[in-house]
């Protein structure tokens, strides 16, 4: 089973250690898969890996959620990828929940696009005029 979401490392014969990142992501994924489990926790897993890898990953971890039916609790800074495979998320600033909503919710927050996926419009030209989350006060 894990082999049908991760073929590369079918090819793969040496240490885990010798691995690329992105193939030490997919064994370690296939790693909690085989234990069946109702719900992974995953922390931050495009950390270190390229453009093309963290797309991949992503797309595997819906797959996984689709198929199997697994939960995944997704720990994630790239908002953009984050958004794409979740449900539902939530927004933290400081140790609190300051924003949730389902996935096409945020994606579609103004606050949401500027702070978290750099997508503020044409009204700006520099990150001089980049509004700060503390004079903005109004995630609370």
């Amino acid at each position: 089973m894990v082999f049908k979401y991760f073929p590369r490392l079918k090819e793969r014969t040496g240490l885990a250690g010798y691995l690329s990142g992105g193939e030490q992501q997919m064994l370690a994924i296939g790693r909690a898969l085989m234990a069946r489990p109702k719900m992974i926790l995953m922390d931050e897993p495009s950390m270190g890996l390229s453009p093309l890898l963290v797309k991949e990953v992503f797309a595997i971890i819906k797959e996984i959620n689709r198929d199997l039916g697994v939960t995944i609790l997704l720990v994630e800074q790239n908002a953009r990828a984050a958004l794409s495979v979740a449900s539902h998320g939530y927004i933290m600033e400081q140790g609190k929940v300051v924003l949730d909503g389902s996935a096409d919710e945020l994606r579609d927050n103004e606050d949401v696009k500027e702070f978290y996926l750099g997508g503020a419009g044409d009204q700006r030209k520099s990150f001089k005029n980049l509004k700060s989350f503390k004079r903005r006060k109004r995630w609370l």
